[in-house]
């Protein structure tokens, strides 16, 4: 039996880095679409050389160029990049073999927008749906709509309001590849909480799922 994924995201500290890891996390988040968790890419570099081996970076994008996407995976050795804004099938293919897309879904119309994604990402990451926000609500959705989503062959990243209150609910739920978690470990935005993490943690390692593994292993991929 594997346990899910734990993705910690908008990083903005080489200690917070290091503790998550420490604690178990298997992907770290850095920010580089406006928010208040945004980081620079020189800062992002310096924290992922500092990271042990093993442990996947991904980059947060908000409808950025293509082009300048490559030039954040090259100068801070990123794993892959998480596209969260409005970005088209065809941009995520662009920058395959990189690419999750984040979708934020509130409603069985959401998940049609699914579909046209399913051939050109590496990973789905399921949002909450907010008018005029990408992302980063802190609020969770109906978790049902993700079941739906899930797919023998594409790895799903369940997000939104995820922290240590209910956690085991949703991995008992929907049973994702990973969870994507941010401001429920967190003391204020940017600054993760050792104490919160600890304890997701431990939540997560009683939520064993059962061994159903992609066509391909999304914690090879990036290399």
């Amino acid at each position: 039996m594997k346990k899910v994924l734990v993705k910690i995201c908008g990083i903005t500290d080489c200690g917070d880095a290091l503790s998550a890891v420490e604690l178990g996390a298997a992907a770290l988040g850095f920010i580089f679409a406006p928010s208040p968790r945004q980081i620079s890419p020189d800062k992002a570099r310096s924290i992922i050389k500092a990271l042990p081996p093993g442990v996947k970076t991904v980059g947060v994008f908000v409808n950025e160029e293509a082009a300048k996407i490559r030039e954040h995976i090259t100068f801070c050795g990123l794993d892959w990049v998480q596209l969260q804004g409005d970005e088209s099938p065809e941009f995520c293919r662009e920058l395959m073999p990189y690419a999750i897309k984040a979708v934020g879904i509130n409603d069985d119309a959401g998940l049609l927008r699914i579909a046209d994604y399913r051939a050109c990402v590496r990973a789905l990451l399921l949002d909450t749906y907010s008018d005029g926000q990408a992302g980063g609500t802190g609020k969770t959705f109906d978790w049902q709509l993700a079941v739906k989503a899930k797919t023998p062959e594409l790895p799903i990243f369940l997000a939104g309001g995820l922290g240590p209150s209910n956690i085991e609910a949703a991995i008992r739920m929907v049973r994702p590849y990973a969870v994507d978690v941010n401001s429920g470990v967190e003391e204020r935005p940017g600054k993760k909480s050792y104490g919160l993490m600890k304890a997701l943690m431990e939540k997560v390692r009683k939520s064993d799922r059962p061994t159903r593994a992609p066509v391909e292993n999304l914690m090879n991929l990036g290399k």
